[in-house]
Order: C-alpha cells, then structure tokens, then sequence
C-alpha cells in the first residue's frame, strides 16, 4: 500500500509548480492523469518535463472545443483532485471553476496555482519565474556585490510553490477524510515566496536583511572562502561553539583576544569588527590547499562543504545511497537519469515506476465520482490539520520550519526546546519567521524525569518531528522504535543532513555546505567564483518535504490506523531544487550560466536599470526582440540582427549596452507600459527598501502585522496556501522559551503536583 493509493489527481497545469506538486503525490501512489493542450505543455522541451510529469499518464484535450470539454468534465466527475495554474478569469470563461466544477463534484478538491497571484497587475504576465523574483522582492533579497537585483538561474520560487503545494494538496485530503467534503486551495506564486522566504520577508522597524556586501556571505563564520590551489569552500559555522573549534583548528583563536573582540563572539559579527575577522581569515586560508583545510576542519568536527559540481553530486554515492539518482530507457533519447522520491515514508514507501505516459483518452480507467463518510462535522474548521498535536524537537531551519508549515496549516505545533533555548534564537528575526504559529514547551530531554515527561506526552500526541544529527535520537531514547512502543499511531519524521547511512551521514547539515557540496553555488556563480544563495534553499526545501512527508502520512494513518516513521535529508533537496537542471540525457540543452551580479541569460532577458529604479525583461521569444525595439524607439535596431540570434545576444554585450542606454533615460513605469503594450512579458523589480510597503504585495494579503515582546512590530508572510473552508493562518507568534510549557503539560493530562514538581527541579522552564 502507497499512501495515497486510490486518489486520483486530474493536473491541467504546465510548467513547474502545479507539475511537481503532483508528481510528488504521485511518487507516493496517487493516480495522476495529466490534462495538456494540442500543443502540449509549455515546457515540454525542458528536461525537467520528464520529471516532474513521471509516473502520469499524459492525454491531450482541446478545451476549446466542446468536445474536448465535455471529456474534461466527466473526467473532473471521477476525481479526487484537479490542479489547475491558468491566470485570474480564465477557470470561470471555460466553466472549470471551483464553485460550477464542484456542483457536480462535492468531494473534489479544487486547487489552483497561479503562477503569480490572484489579483494585481501582474496577476496576467506569463509564468517567468526572473519576473516572480523581480515583482516579490526575491532577486534584490540576493546577496550580491551591487546593491541591485540579481537574476537566479534555477527557479527556487517555482520549485517552493511545488513543495509547499504538494502538502497543501495532502492536508486537504486529510480533512477530507474527516468531513467527507472538498473545496477550493489556492497555491499562488507568491505562497511560494513565503515559502522560501519566511525569514527573508520579515521586518521588525527598519531590521529586516543582514549587512555585507558580496555574495560569500556576510559574516566570518558562515561564508566562502578561497585557498591556496583555488578552490572555494563554505565554513557552515552557525553557533559559537563550533566558530571556536574552527579557530582552534587554523590557529586563529588571538582573534578573540583582539581588544575589540574582547572573548565575545557577538563582538566578531559587529559591522566594524566583521569585515577585519574576514580579512584575517581569508588571509589564512589562502595559506593552504583546499583538501588540506578540508581534512584539518573534519578532524576538528568542524562543518565544512567544498564547493562541487552539481551532475557530480547527483552522480554521487550519497545521492545514490539515498536513491536520489535513478535511470530510465526513453524510446528516443535514451538513458535518462532523473531525481528519485525525496521523503521516505517506511510503511507506505513511494516509488518512480516510469517516466510519462502517453495514453488514450479511451484508455484511462472508468470509475465512479468518489464519495467519502464524514467523520466529523463539515463546515468552517480552524484548519485543515485541526485536532493534530505535533512535537517540534527541531531547531535552526530545516526541522523546525515543518513544524510552522503545519501550524499555518492548523496543527498545534509544540517547540520543545533544551533549557537554554534553540541555539538559531541567535538570530533573531530568522528565527521568528520560521518558528510561528507554534507553543513553547522547555524541557531537559537529558534528565530521567524530563525524558519521562516527553514520552508521556508522545502518549497523546500525533507527530514528533527532529533534525537531529544521526544517532541522537538513539543515544536520547526517542528513536521510533521506542516512541511506537508507546504510542503506536506516532508518527516520527527525521529530517538530517545526509541521510542515515553514507560517509557523510554524521556531518551536521547546515543548508549551505548542501548548497556547496551540490554545485548549486557553482553553477549560480558560473565558474567566476561560487555564490551563496540568500534562499536557504536545502532548509526551507526540506522543512516542506518534511510537511509534506508528515501529511502523507497522516492520510495513510486515516487508512490504517498505523503511525509510521518519515524520513528525509537535505541532500534530497539539493538534488529534488535542481531537478530541472539535473535530469540527464544525452545532448540535453544547456542550463543557463551563471556570474557574479549576474543580471539575466541574454540582452532580451535581462534587468535593466531605469532613472528610478529597476525593470525586469523577459524576451524569451524571437518576436520579442524587435517589439523590444519599437519599443524602446529605434524601431531600426530590429533590421541589423535576425531576431533568433538577437535574444541569444549575451547579458553584457553591445546590444544589452544599447538597451540599457535608452532604459536609463526613462522611469521604470514608462519603460513597463512600453513593453506590455508591444506585448513584451516585463515588470518593474521590488526593492528590499520597497518590500514591505509594496501595493502589489499588500493587495495578495502577502503580509500581516503582530507584535513581538522583544522585537515590537513585526511584518511578515501571512499565508503558506489558502482553503475556500478550512482556512489557516499562524495563530500566534513565534514562543518565548517555554512560554507555554505549563498550558501545554495542562492540555496534555499532567497533573498540577507534577508540573510543580518539575519546574521546582529545573526539568522544565516557563519563562
């Protein structure tokens, strides 16, 4: 049995977002039918169409005929699930909304992905992803040597749309199961943003974005850096203690006896101290060959991550012992090597079973409209995870944000942090974004009594949730095995940062040392020098894996009655966010090259910068050239390149020179209105000084304001998917350190004599 075996999705999406929700569904046994047009799916050309389409049979419809509609609608009658991304107005011309779909249809689940949002200006561009970074804040939230927006060449906000979607999809499917009803989800382009950048737009008064200048980083102890033979790698040393040890192993420790550091480590990340410790530290390691660096730190336990190339990595033996690279026989191309499933779930596990299917209309399976026996009342719920208990063992990114992700969602999620604190509360605003929504609980999981505590409290809950470094678990006595001994409808999900086994299974798995070890900084710096992607790319990857992976789960335990253990690695993630780039065949296109402050791919496609801000312009196609022209008044230009070859002209070449002339003379509202009205896909960029007051923004319900005891206000992302019926929302800011450890010992059944017995003891903290 497969955790959703028995579901079937109708997809109607194209692209990225909607696609690879699906696929992960369907990697975990759901039965995905995928709708396209006569001309097929916009990106069907891409590599990465043969991944996130596997294990779906592909039919073609003309829905603008009444045939091919019809056929779509008595699909729609026998399904579980439709995903759609077509833009604002479009569903309601064809009749596929959510409301007429749904009449015939009670149980369906309607979920629409628009690739920006639901309403604005930009509601109506095509689906770009440069121009979804340019219009949310994303490509100017990069790091970079300029203080200007910089063009990603992977699709991350895409790929976290996707992710954040699939466990959308899965949570409704769970309510489902309780109220027997269905109902429309909304997964927009910028819920994909929040997704990825919950601690990135988040502003408390004027604080919102860590200085430095540069894209290694802005502090000493968490950058790239350059040795003697050349090569980079990234010293992943969050916390104090393992900066120390990495100190200690290059004989730097006088730096904490410098007069203005005076022992304290906050004192080396202060902006007239910051720039002088990484002076003398790139000084040092330019001393040495990498491998020498990379062998001292390793014997030092210090977390380290060589920058590599990213087919390399997938071609690895950690990918390979984490069943992330597998090869299928294409009739035409060949061998193909695509990612395999990112989350194991140990008693529903999923699978890749073939690449995409092209089949019959005639051919797909009858069955009946599905109908599911309520449970529990139907109507408004606080959530669609409402009534589940989660156990957040999590701390820095990648753990801990699943936790919030499923609180957006409506779990109550617990933070059970040490005595002292998650370490990431260092951080601030970092942390606050990716903690919300959740009760604080501390507890001394090392102390006999506290460790009692836990389990008692595993006894009435429904999911425990870690990133522990592999074999914590075990030494602290809260391994699955033990924790199903005591409740067996626990579901505990393990997210580490290499996978169980493997050689690199006991290093600690701070996102960018995955960053570096998969090529991702490679690729983004385009062999200049690596850049450090201001997306924590492998966290919030794998904290909505994790989420997803827990929902699955959950869905299957409505089947069985059985909980179950989830597991999942950011190495997954590193290979799962690259998907696109990395399924391989031969002769495949080329991936976009990269650079320092890289602006885009081309001359057409590109940032442009104007009197008063910045313009992003994606002229993707050959009969956007010479509308760029017309556009920009010099209508000739057109005639001295064939248009093919113009949008293939490079980034900084003397056609880009030409254009970025004339963009400079005018304001970036004039250049857009050019643009659009010769029908070329452009949009003005938002600043990160512009973010959090952007119109766009707030007219999509992006933010919402709460208050913090230590920060004052904060602004930061409100939603992670909407639901016509169920709907989310965080519930309340993130936890002071136990904040509510007594309310939640009370809710759990603990008597008053024991939680006054183990405050007294020091075994728990309510601040």
């Amino acid at each position: 049995m497969t955790a959703f075996s028995g579901i079937r999705i109708i997809d109607f999406s194209g692209g990225i977002a909607g696609p690879m929700a699906t696929m992960l569904l369907g990697d975990l046994g759901a039965e995905v039918i995928k709708v396209e047009p006569l001309a097929g799916d916009r990106m069907k050309d891409h590599p990465g169409y043969l991944c996130w389409n596997r294990n779906k049979q592909v039919v073609t419809l003309d829905l603008h005929t009444f045939a091919g509609l019809s056929a779509a609608r008595s699909l729609l009658a026998t399904a579980d699930m439709a995903v759609f991304d077509w833009h604002p107005g479009e569903l309601e011309r064809s009749g596929l909304d959510a409301v007429t779909v749904r009449a015939a249809n009670p149980a369906l689940l309607h979920a629409w992905f628009p690739p920006y949002s639901p309403h604005g200006r930009w509601s109506q561009l095509p689906p770009d992803e440069a121009l979804l970074s340019a219009v949310s804040g994303v490509s100017w939230l990069q790091m970079s040597y300029e203080d200007r927006p910089t063009y990603l060449i992977s699709p991350q906000v895409q790929y976290g749309q996707a992710m954040i979607g699939a466990g959308v999809l899965a949570s409704a499917l769970v309510e489902r199961a309780k109220s027997g009803e269905g109902q429309a989800i909304t997964v927009s382009g910028l819920h994909g943003v929040s997704a990825v950048e919950s601690g990135g737009t988040i502003r408390a008064a004027d604080m919102f974005r860590m200085g430095g200048r540069g894209s290694r980083g802005g502090v000493p102890n968490y950058r790239l850096y350059e040795c003697a033979d050349g090569e980079w790698f990234f010293l992943g040393t969050l916390t104090p203690q393992f900066f120390l040890k990495a100190l200690e192993a290059t004989d730097m420790m006088h730096l904490m006896a410098w007069e203005q550091v005076g022992g304290e480590f906050t004192n080396l990340l202060k902006p007239d101290i910051n720039p002088l410790v990484i002076a003398a530290l790139e000084e040092r390691f330019k001393e040495k060959p990498r491998a020498e660096w990379l062998k001292i730190l390793h014997d030092n336990d210090v977390p380290r991550g060589p920058v590599g190339k990213s087919l390399e990595w997938f071609r690895s033996e950690t990918a390979r012992i984490n069943e992330m690279h597998l090869e299928f026989e294409h009739p035409t191309l060949g061998k193909v090597e695509l990612p395999g499933v990112p989350v194991k779930l140990t008693a529903t596990p999923g699978s890749v079973r073939s690449l995409p299917i092209s089949t019959k209309l005639d051919a797909i399976a009858q069955r009946a409209a599905p109908t599911v026996s309520p449970r529990a009342p139907a109507g408004k719920r606080g959530g669609s995870l409402s009534g589940i208990r989660i156990l957040d063992l999590g701390a820095f990114i990648a753990g801990t944000f699943a936790p919030g992700i499923l609180a957006n969602w409506g779990a109550d999620s617990i933070k059970v942090e040490p005595i002292d604190g998650d370490p990431f509360r260092t951080y601030g605003l970092g942390f606050i974004g990716y903690n919300r929504g959740k009760r604080g609980l501390s507890i001394d999981l090392k102390n006999s009594k506290g460790r009692k505590a836990f389990l008692d409290l595993v006894r009435v809950s429904d999911v425990v949730l870690d990133n522990y470094r592999t074999g914590v678990r075990e030494r602290l006595g809260i391994d699955y095995q033990t924790l199903k001994a005591i409740n067996p409808r626990i579901i505990s999900c393990s997210v580490t940062g290499y996978g169980p086994v493997g050689e690199l299974s006991p290093d600690p798995g701070f996102d960018p040392l995955v960053q570096a070890r998969s090529g991702l900084m490679d690729a983004q710096g385009g062999g200049v020098e690596p850049v450090f992607y201001q997306i924590p790319v492998n966290d919030t990857a794998s904290a909505m894996v994790a989420a997803f992976g827990v929902v699955a789960a959950l869905f299957a335990r409505e089947r069985t009655g059985e909980g179950q253990e989830v597991l999942t690695c950011l190495a997954n993630q590193s290979i799962l966010t690259q998907s696109g780039e990395l399924t391989w065949y031969e002769g495949r296109p080329a991936n976009p090259k990269g650079g320092l402050d890289l602006l885009g791919t081309s001359a057409t496609n590109r940032f442009y910068a104007c009197s008063d801000g910045w313009v992003m312009v994606a002229g993707t196609k050959a009969e956007h050239f010479p509308a760029i022209c017309i556009a920009l008044g010099h209508p000739e230009w057109a005639g001295r390149l064939v248009a093919e070859k113009a949008i293939q002209e490079p980034v900084e070449g003397q056609l880009a020179n030409q254009f970025a002339e004339m963009f400079a003379t005018i304001s970036k509202g004039e250049a857009v209105d050019r643009l659009l009205t010769k029908g070329v896909p452009a949009a003005t960029v938002t600043s990160t000084a512009d973010l959090f007051e952007s119109p766009y923004m707030h007219e999509n319900n992006y933010f919402e304001d709460f208050d913090h005891p230590a920060f004052g206000a904060i602004r930061g992302p409100r939603f992670l998917g909407e639901f016509s019926r169920t709907p989310g929302g965080y519930p309340r800011r993130s936890p002071g350190i136990g904040e509510h450890s007594v309310e939640v010992l009370r809710d759990c059944g603990f008597s008053e004599d024991r939680i006054s017995e183990l405050l007294a003891q020091g075994v728990i903290r309510q601040e």
